[in-house]
């Protein structure tokens, strides 16, 4: 694994709330709203990493014209190649918990 290929993932959907917002757009379609219930992420910040991931080409935003009209947000075809790496960080993370469970116990 080169360094360099780590370092490039990282700086696509690094940081603290990408990750989370492509999590739940993996499951589905999200309004901004919905996506808004990320703990502790503020509306200006989720604004800004949207776009960041849509620029990425990860994350599609469609207008849907009903009345009132409203956006959704949904994870690209290429967005989605990233679901592997999600699920991963998601399993180390649920055993690190346990892990810790266990130290406090």
């Amino acid at each position: 694994m080169a360094i360099e290929n780590v370092a490039t993932t990282l700086s696509v959907m690094g940081g603290k709330w990408k990750p989370l917002i492509l999590c739940q757009l993996f499951k589905k379609p999200r309004r901004f709203t919905e996506l808004q219930t990320i703990p502790g992420v503020t509306p200006k910040v989720l604004t800004q990493q949207l776009r960041e991931l849509e620029q990425e080409g990860l994350v599609q935003r469609i207008v849907v014209q009903v009345v009132p009209p409203h956006v959704e947000y949904r994870m690209t075809d290429y967005g989605a190649t990233l679901c592997p790496v999600l699920r991963a960080m998601g399993q180390w993370g649920e055993k690190h918990e346990q892990r810790l469970n266990k130290m406090g116990s």
